[in-house]
């Protein structure tokens, strides 16, 4: 016979300062409608720990040695993860066929043949490799230097990212063409990515609330951050937007998932209407104002 653990309630009180403590550590927000979710996937980590209760959960997060490996857990076990290749075909075309002449043209002009993109909340991979063979199938980006930095807070999904291999799932958006010339299949009717997609990708470790580290990765020409900021309070995503906005390059375009916006966050950025979509982008400064005029 199989015994099981009797499930720990969790107090009003212990709702709100868990609420707040994991909403200041990384933006996840918590209402009282999720309260329940809340409750299992942490209830399960005090049990894990031998723990009486969530406020001993709650204090273990602030003071214990261990926090730090314990606050990975909690990252894993809240955030949800669910991406594949060339996810939101529409916006993909418009980075393709015109936001990336747009820059190439931009770029040449001043003599630049570097370009820097930044998955934030890159979960398992799919969005910054996706990104890479884009890339690699435009002959005019052969001969430029291409930084493209995946980052995500969960160490769990970017153990993932950092193997490169992949199942059905991920494929359900991928072209055979695609799959044939960039993936070589493994055992277990997995595909692993191929080192020329690879090279082009540094996948790293990143909370988007840790504004110094975030500030470590210079400036961005484009920056995706798609199904991500859907998860913060109105605090949250200005936090992040407004970092967004300083990582960016002037005329640097910020690629939000389909159901998010900046409505009510931020009127910093310009919506760019493409043919095939929306996109926001950095307003030039003032001096480029004034040089465009002269």
């Amino acid at each position: 016979m199989l015994f099981f653990a009797p499930e720990i309630v969790m107090t009003d009180e212990e709702f709100r300062l868990l609420q707040n403590f994991v909403n200041q550590y990384c933006g996840l927000h918590f209402t009282e409608d999720s309260r329940y979710l809340l409750e299992k996937r942490l209830g399960k980590r005090v049990q894990h720990l031998n723990l009486k209760n969530f406020k001993d959960y709650y204090y273990f997060l602030r003071y214990n040695q261990s926090k730090d490996q314990e606050l990975n857990e909690v990252v894993n076990v809240l955030t949800t993860n669910e991406t594949y290749f060339f996810r939101e075909e529409f916006q993909l075309r418009t980075f393709r066929e015109e936001i990336l002449p747009e820059l190439r043209s931009k770029k040449e002009a001043e003599g630049n043949k570097k370009l820097r993109i930044w998955s934030a909340g890159c979960s398992t991979g799919e969005e910054p490799y996706t990104v890479a063979m884009l890339l690699l199938d435009i002959p005019a980006f052969r001969d430029w230097q291409i930084d493209i930095i995946g980052t995500d807070i969960s160490q769990r999904v970017l153990q993932i990212a950092r193997k490169g291999v992949y199942g059905s799932s991920s494929f359900r958006c991928t072209e055979p063409a695609i799959l044939r010339r960039f993936f070589s299949e493994v055992e277990g009717g997995k595909f692993r990515i191929n080192d020329e997609v690879r090279n082009l990708v540094t996948i790293s470790h990143l909370n988007l609330f840790d504004i110094p580290r975030v500030a470590i990765l210079g400036s961005m020409d484009v920056i995706f951050c798609r199904n991500v900021i859907i998860y913060f309070d109105a605090t949250g995503k200005k936090r992040v937007i407004e970092n967004f906005y300083q990582r960016l390059r002037p005329e640097g375009f910020l690629l939000l998932g389909h159901s998010e916006s900046l409505m009510n966050i931020t009127n910093a950025f310009v919506l760019r209407h493409f043919r095939h979509d929306m996109v926001y982008q950095r307003p030039p400064t003032v001096t480029e104002l004034k040089e465009v005029e002269g």
